[in-house]
């Protein structure tokens, strides 16, 4: 590794569907061997079905509060909106806050609590949640990525717990807080 510069940051392009950055480096992630147009389906697949499931639960929501009606045109905005929305709290509430480092001290290796940047925390998240999905049984890989983003929007699924994990180690070595560089 070099020790001399970083590495030069890539601009990704936002989605073709949705214009979203995030939902652009969910499908890199997601790809497999250079196929980008499976992954898109794969995360555009699992997007349908977490409109589906948001427009369920919000129609579930507007029957118990008996609102008022809006047109036809206007539901379908806003179940696109519904799908992205669920897959960025999902993100959200899978993101890291700290984590724990190696760093050798006088040849002893401690775990060192540091908070995590902004871009690290959406990355690990992302990998989190992708790894946590192919890792489940449901029978196709839009079925396991959608009921993954759903458990992790509701704040539960393996994603989210491999983040409290995290969390439990990062606050188990508070001890050593001290060696942070």
């Amino acid at each position: 590794m070099s020790r001399r510069h970083r590495a030069e940051k890539r601009e990704i392009l936002p989605d073709p569907k949705f214009g979203d950055l995030v939902l652009s480096k969910f499908i890199n992630n997601a790809m497999i061997h250079g196929k980008k147009s499976t992954a898109e389906g794969i995360v555009y697949g699992a997007i349908e079905i977490l409109e589906k499931k948001g427009l369920n639960e919000s129609k579930k929501e507007e029957g118990s509060e008996e609102g008022e009606k809006d047109s036809g045109s206007s539901d379908a905005i806003s179940a696109k909106s519904i799908g992205l929305r669920l897959f960025h709290d999902a993100l959200k509430n899978t993101r890291p806050k700290l984590e724990v480092r190696s760093r050798r001290v006088g040849g002893a290796t401690y775990q060192v609590p540091v908070e995590v940047s902004n871009t690290r925390s959406m990355a690990l998240a992302i990998r989190w949640v992708i790894e946590a999905a192919r890792k489940r049984s449901e029978n196709t890989m839009v079925e396991r990525l959608a009921g993954e983003l759903m458990d992790a929007a509701n704040d539960r699924g393996n994603a989210t717990k491999k983040r409290d994990d995290t969390h439990k180690m990062a606050e188990a070595n508070k001890a050593f807080a001290h060696y942070r560089w």
